[in-house]
């Protein structure tokens, strides 16, 4: 898996918060990017937090594949 898509999956699981969901769902489909949630106050916190889960490698990739394949819009 790539680092966005970890990422997204990250941050969409770390809130209930619909906003927070549909920014990572955002993230995932390349409408934003990890520098604007970073200069975002609301996402700031989860987004390093993200990361930090990230490098430490503590996720199911599993769950992640599942996630990308539920949320990535694909378009022909």
């Amino acid at each position: 898996m790539d680092k966005v898509t970890c990422i997204a999956y990250l941050l969409y699981h770390s809130s209930k918060n619909q906003t927070i969901q549909e920014k990572a769902i955002q993230l995932l489909n390349g409408d934003v990017t990890i520098r604007e949630l970073k200069r975002n106050t609301t996402t700031q916190a989860l987004l390093i937090q993200a990361e930090s889960t990230l490098r430490k490698n503590n996720f199911d990739k599993l769950q992640v594949q599942k996630f990308a394949e539920e949320f990535l819009l694909l378009e022909v």
